[in-house]
């Protein structure tokens, strides 16, 4: 259909005009601001050919399109009586997306950036259980003392990490926030822990408590500290801002943080705590199936990173029932993924995406590849995977198995659970359970052959037809990210295209091949090129940076500007861009991904401008 029946459809599908408070688009998908969300027929969009997903995000419904997003665009303005809004509409709209789903935006985005750090601990921990096991390594000896400071230090000291990450989250000063939080593990501070007489601040009674390994004092403390920082940024003279600011911060938030936020903190975890707790002495089979059950749902959604503060202070008070309960969850993914590898023998794509996900399930606990690429995709396996879940979630729950250390549910971290025993039998039932019920009524993916598989299929059945090989460097100096880890859906799931993720420590973006420039979007957080070879490449600057309404961007280029390698497209501020609150990470998407057998990101690391960054197969 052509850009004004495809307007047309999809106005029609979210409600129709008047259900339309203002419409606005970005680089890549059009973002309406609905009266009644109720009214749009999400799942009817997403069936629309040309729309590649529907997203309902930070208050607005968003229809992803691509590249011809602005020609649609203009059809639905011009046939339509509808607002063009403003960017300003799209942050009202995400205050009013909810409480709790702010809370747990808010949550997610804190702890995102740790769990590398948190797994890569937490998997040390688990080394030193081994070596224990095997007495390998004396407990007493001074080898011992410095890995279990390589592995604890995290931990101890985990609302610094914490306090920084949110701060970073919320746009105000990471440095500063650690500061915060290192006052209330200083030695003079857990002294008072100790202390037999009346302790007070001022003369306010002081409820002395140790912090560390906590989590939630901290994350209510960065919500006060962010728009508190803010104020005191507008009310402070220039002459005089670079140290009064930190300073009220810190005179300010420590002493609050003491006296308020961290008992409130402390009473809200063991609350929670003590809530699971009583579920699972009340019916432990029952609190396994219900916490086994749900956690595939809540990845799902998104909101599982919330949970983890709940699961952390758990573990700072004796040990956390939670984790050992998902786990069987996970193994039910991982039990999935094996059985449809010994059905499906004839389906090469799937028996190459299932033994691949056991494997990374396995060995490293990842199952996002099994959710997303395989239960989601053949809707007969969710069924499957939930009652075997449940199975292993209820022998956890009955076996009382604890964890006291951060790790993932891989087959290395198993000693890290007690009883250890019990914890096997319950990831084994759940494995084992999703394994057979997925090989009897489980899919040999029969009816879905991939446009990858076809070319390779045509290049078997045709030796003449040759894979050629374009590599595209990278527009940006910085961390190279796989494309999954970017916080957004449209680009981790590749809806727009495959493609790599690149956290800037520069901000200058430049031409990743000799080209032309096909779109540049007005506020300049989004450039789309295509290559002397036909590749269409779309660079996005930040996450949802459109509302950025063009500050802090410079284009250097135009539209239809003829460009060659390394040629400077864009220059940005990242530090301001991060001031305001938003992410910086860029996806950069090859948006024709269809016309070619793959595009293959080189693994995360530190990348120069310049450096190869994809691989294209033709």
């Amino acid at each position: 259909m052509n850009n004004k029946e495809l307007g047309e459809k999809i106005i029609d599908l979210v409600g129709g005009e008047k259900n339309v408070n203002s419409l606005i688009h970005c680089a890549t998908r059009l973002r309406f601001n609905l009266k009644n969300f109720d009214k749009a027929n999400k799942s009817a969009l997403s069936d629309i050919p040309d729309v590649l997903t529907v997203v309902e995000k930070g208050g607005q419904l968003q229809v992803v399109i691509g590249n011809k997003v602005g020609k649609v665009h203009t059809e639905i303005m011009k046939s339509h009586n509808i607002s063009s809004g403003s960017e300003q509409d799209g942050k009202n709209s995400e205050k009013k997306a909810g409480l709790m789903a702010n809370v747990f935006e808010y949550i997610s985005g804190t702890f995102t950036p740790l769990i590398p750090a948190l797994a890569g601990a937490g998997m040390i921990k688990a080394l030193l259980a081994v070596l224990t096991i095997l007495n390998w390594i004396n407990v007493e000896g001074s080898t011992y003392a410095v890995l279990n400071g390589a592995s604890s230090g995290l931990f101890y000291f985990l609302p610094i990490f914490v306090g920084v990450s949110a701060a970073r989250k919320l746009g105000a000063n990471p440095y500063v926030a650690g500061v915060i939080a290192a006052g209330l593990l200083d030695p003079n501070f857990t002294a008072l822990i100790e202390s037999t007489g009346d302790t007070t601040f001022m003369g306010i009674p002081l409820i002395a408590a140790s912090y560390s390994t906590t989590v939630f004092p901290i994350l209510i403390a960065m919500a006060v500290y962010a728009p508190l920082e803010r104020w005191l940024k507008r009310i402070s003279p220039d002459t005089i801002q670079l140290f009064f600011v930190s300073m009220i911060s810190i005179l300010v938030m420590v002493p609050l943080t003491a006296l308020v936020f961290g008992p409130f903190g402390e009473y809200i975890s063991s609350g929670i705590g003590s809530a699971v707790a009583f579920m699972l002495d009340t019916s432990a089979i029952l609190s396994g199936i219900l916490i086994a059950l749900a956690w595939p749902i809540i990845v799902i959604l998104g909101v599982h990173w919330g949970i983890f503060p709940i699961i952390l202070d758990n573990m700072s008070r004796g040990g956390d029932m939670i984790k050992p309960i998902t786990a069987a969850a996970v193994f039910a993914q991982i039990g999935i993924a094996f059985g449809i590898f010994l059905r499906a023998r004839k389906n090469k794509e799937l028996r190459s995406l299932t033994f691949a996900a056991t494997t990374s399930g396995l060995l490293a606990g990842v199952t996002e590849p099994i959710l997303y690429g395989l239960i989601l995709r053949y809707k007969r396996l969710i069924p499957l995977t939930l009652i075997s879940g449940a199975i292993g979630g209820a022998m956890i729950a009955v076996f009382d198995v604890k964890i006291s250390t951060f790790v993932f549910n891989s087959i290395f971290t198993i000693p890290n659970y007690t009883p250890t025993l019990g914890y096997v039998i319950g990831i084994g039932s759940s494995f084992l359970a999703a394994t057979v019920l997925a090989f009897i009524f489980g899919t040999e993916g029969k009816k879905i052959k991939s446009e990858d598989e076809n070319a390779v299929n045509a290049q078997e059945e045709n030796p003449s037809i040759e894979s050629v090989k374009f590599d595209i460097q990278s527009p940006l100096k910085g961390e190279l990210i796989p494309l999954e880890e970017i916080d957004d859906p449209v680009f981790s799931n590749a809806s727009m295209g495959k493609g790599v993720g690149i956290e800037p420590i520069e901000g200058v973006v430049y031409s990743p091949f000799n080209g032309k420039v096909v779109t540049l979007f007005p506020t300049k957080h989004a450039i789309g090129l295509v290559s002397e070879d036909g590749v269409e490449v779309l660079i996005h600057i930040g996450i949802d940076t459109v509302q950025l309404e063009g500050k802090h961007f410079e284009a250097h280029v135009a539209t239809d500007a003829i460009v060659k390698k390394g040629d400077k497209l864009i220059t940005f501020d990242i530090q301001a861009i991060q001031d305001e609150g938003y992410k910086t990470t860029t996806p950069i998407i090859i948006t024709n991904t269809k016309d070619y057998l793959d595009a293959i990101p080189m693994n995360p690391k530190q990348i120069n401008a310049g450096e190869h960054v994809l691989t294209i197969l033709r």
